[in-house]
């Protein structure tokens, strides 16, 4: 015989719901080898990459002193389309 599937409380369910957001903020599925694995979300910054977030408003002295020479703007980079 085929066991009774018991339902979720209210409460359960909420549960269950907030914990599947939270793990989806957390984490991303991707495929590797041709298997689906989970990893942790790269940190980002008001909804951005922080490392696209440091591109666009870090000024050249800060950029400088952390040794992120190859994010500098320089003139020469200015003039090219």
């Amino acid at each position: 015989m085929a066991k009774v599937k018991k339902k979720l409380t209210a409460s359960q369910k909420r549960a269950r719901k907030e914990a599947k957001a939270e793990r989806q903020k957390k984490y991303m599925w991707i495929f590797m080898n041709g298997k689906q694995v989970r990893i942790k979300r790269s940190p980002t910054v008001e909804g951005v990459d922080a490392d696209e977030y440091i591109r666009r408003n870090a000024d050249p002295i800060w950029l400088h002193q952390n040794e992120m020479w190859e994010y500098i703007q320089t003139e020469e980079d200015d003039d090219i389309p």
